[in-house]
């Protein structure tokens, strides 16, 4: 009996290649020797797989390819978030029977960054774009006018497909949860014009201080980056410090908490430090920081389905899609009420 929705994982598990070397073999790609891809290929038709050439001259006119866009800066690293939604993505397309193209753009910052080869040539059916880039080079990117999401920030168009972790309500929550626990001098660690994902988290921190009435200070308003992604190696702290600080990330908390102790505080005994995202620096930092978990898969699932409709009917619009993420108590904060 032909198995129903063969997907290119079931192919590789039976034929004991990794999924990545299936696609490449199904789309006539390079990487795939000419008698392993043969054999690919007739064992996905053995199974009842729909085929797909990976070329302009598919029946459909897909290519089945769709391009991942991200700034290097941002995946500077293995351990990098973006890594993460990377990963998901490309498991989830494969799901799909598609192929995940990772496009690595330099010189974002000003708009002059290249525009990938594979959007140049028209290989992809569709791009999801990771992470922040300047209005400049979305606009240059969006001239091509193929299907686009923009995954973790969003620019000023109004017409533009966005999937975005609710910043704004998760640092809103980080602070209610400091001043609940007895703290009215709280600090703001971030860069606010670097990313709107920053501005957000900082605008959910000024409403938490509004409805409580705590006055915002300037002086507890601190920069943490001279870009994107270009975190300080320590940070000028004020001579009249608070007693809690919101991070906007938890590579930034994980910093400051190693400044604070060597500058002779006790976490969170005499400064209580908050991070975002729940990534690796929130569990190798001591103590563990509190922090709101960024819910990436779910963003990644909703990225990749926005896509796949768009590019199924040219008229499907989402806007923007928020995804909440949750509040993590660790060890980094103390409760003044107890005292």
């Amino acid at each position: 009996m032909i198995k129903k929705n063969v997907t290119m994982s079931d192919i590789a598990k039976v034929m004991n290649v990794s999924t990545v070397t299936v696609s490449k073999a199904l789309g006539d790609r390079d990487g795939v020797s000419s008698d392993l891809r043969e054999r690919i290929k007739q064992k996905a038709t053995e199974m009842g797989y729909r085929m797909h050439t990976g070329t302009h001259g598919a029946k459909d006119g897909l290519n089945y390819n769709i391009g991942i866009v991200v700034a290097r800066h941002f995946i500077s690293d293995a351990s990098a978030f973006y890594w993460i939604m990377y990963r998901y993505i490309v498991e989830m397309l494969q799901k799909q029977n598609y192929y995940g193209m990772l496009e690595v753009v330099d010189d974002v910052l000003d708009g002059r960054g290249e525009i990938p080869n594979s959007v140049l040539d028209k290989r992809v059916d569709g791009l999801i774009v990771l992470g922040q880039f300047s209005d400049e080079y979305i606009n240059r990117l969006m001239s091509y006018y193929i299907p686009t999401v923009f995954l973790d920030f969003y620019g000023s168009s109004e017409e533009s497909e966005t999937v975005l972790a609710d910043n704004f309500y998760g640092a809103y929550m980080l602070t209610n949860h400091l001043i609940s626990y007895g703290h009215r001098r709280i600090g703001f660690l971030g860069s606010i014009s670097s990313t709107s994902s920053i501005q957000d988290r900082y605008l959910g921190y000024y409403k938490a201080l509004l409805e409580h009435r705590i006055p915002l200070r300037q002086d507890w308003l601190i920069g943490d980056r001279s870009n994107e992604s270009d975190i300080f190696p320590s940070f000028t702290l004020p001579q009249d410090m608070p007693t809690a600080f919101v991070c906007n990330c938890d590579e930034t908390a994980y910093k400051l908490v190693n400044q604070l102790k060597a500058a002779g505080y006790s976490i969170p005994d005499d400064i209580s430090v908050v991070g975002y995202d729940n990534h690796i620096y929130s569990t190798i930092s001591s103590p563990r920081l509190t922090t709101i978990d960024v819910n990436s898969r779910a963003m990644s699932e909703e990225a990749v389905n926005i896509i796949l409709h768009k590019i199924r009917d040219g008229s499907y619009k989402r806007g923007r899609t928020l995804v909440t993420g949750k509040l993590v108590r660790r060890e980094s904060v103390k409760n003044l009420t107890l005292e």
